[in-house]
């Protein structure tokens, strides 16, 4: 199975039983906290289905899990300070990865079919499964304090999919913790967003999250962190950039992940209409963020650089006829001032 992933594409694979959901009760505990923060899709009748892998494919009987990588050349963030350019997180500088992956894994069920018949389903981040415990348990990697999945191997730079299968496989064994004592992850978080969970090891307030402030969140950033957002205008990946298994992290053989807009210029992102946008940023992951939010965070960042340079194009979206927009170019201008 392994051969014939790599075949059609895949850095990593492996197999899980389909039986109980791994970590649904972790799961569940964290929603009921609601550490999900508005992320309704995590929250919402979704939340049950991810209990029971056969309400995706009933007589599902194992999951291949499957991960590829799309780490590039270019810096880490926590390497790269230049105050005229906005962060774009890595994952989102190439093509959207939804369809990659998908197309991916609908080739490895045809390689399988050609041995076995079988019923099965291409599963990935948009379906309600806990695909990290499940590629832990597929033996991909262990789940990090930073919550990402991290391979011995590779590093946490890669994307996930499984392939929900009726087959009798031989599952994987999940490879033990070995992030030990260390806490750089934790120690560098600018908004302190991993914290300790109540059955032990650690989790992620979402609520606290860059990604999530940057993403997820459709309506005015928190004033009190703003500040600590700096030039991130789509996701955040310092807790990666600064964990030691990513020192050596490979490199992706993905063409479609290919940087296509690396630390662009604030001020080109600020001058974006709204066709420009959609057109800079069609079918890539940033277009989740919508045009108002990215340009929410385009000026917020544009506030944290602390440039001068940056008050015009801040007076005239302050002038927006956005309100959100306009709201967060008077913080901005402000932090210019101050």
């Amino acid at each position: 199975m392994r051969s014939l992933a790599a075949e059609v594409g895949f850095d990593l694979a492996g197999v899980a039983a389909a039986g109980p959901a791994p970590d649904f009760d972790r799961f569940q505990g964290w929603v009921e906290r609601g550490l999900a923060g508005e992320m309704r899709y995590l929250t919402d009748h979704r939340a049950a289905v991810r209990s029971n892998i056969e309400s995706l494919l009933p007589g599902a009987r194992s999951v291949i899990a499957v991960g590829l990588i799309y780490n590039g050349p270019e810096p880490y963030s926590t390497d790269f300070s230049d105050p005229e350019r906005a962060w774009i997180s890595r994952y989102a500088w190439g093509e959207d990865y939804h369809g990659v992956i998908r197309a991916k894994l609908t080739k490895l069920a045809e390689k399988l079919i050609e041995i076995e018949a079988f019923q099965w389903r291409a599963c990935i981040d948009t379906t309600p499964l806990l695909e990290r415990s499940l590629a832990r348990q597929a033996g991909l990697g262990w789940i990090g304090k930073n919550t990402c999945l991290i391979n011995q191997q590779q590093g946490s730079w890669f994307f996930l999919g499984e392939l929900l299968t009726t087959l009798e496989l031989t599952a994987n064994r999940p490879p033990p913790d070995r992030c030990g004592t260390c806490s750089r992850c934790i120690d560098a978080c600018p908004t302190a967003a991993i914290i300790p969970a109540p059955a032990g090891g650690f989790e992620l307030d979402a609520r606290l999250c860059i990604s999530y402030f940057t993403i997820e969140l459709r309506g005015s950033i928190p004033v009190e962190h703003r500040s600590a957002i700096g030039p991130h205008v789509f996701g955040c990946d310092i807790c990666q950039d600064v964990c030691p298994w990513n020192r050596r992290a490979r490199q992706t053989h993905e063409l479609s992940f290919a940087a296509g807009e690396f630390a662009p210029p604030l001020e080109r992102m600020a001058a974006l209409d709204e066709a420009n946008f959609r057109a800079l940023f069609r079918n890539t992951p940033v277009s989740r963020a919508k045009y108002t939010g990215f340009l929410r965070n385009v000026v917020v960042a544009m506030g944290n650089s602390g440039l001068l340079k940056f008050r015009r194009p801040l007076e005239k979206l302050a002038d927006s006829r956005d309100p959100l927009v306009a709201e967060h170019a008077k913080w901005a201008l402000q932090q210019l001032q101050n």
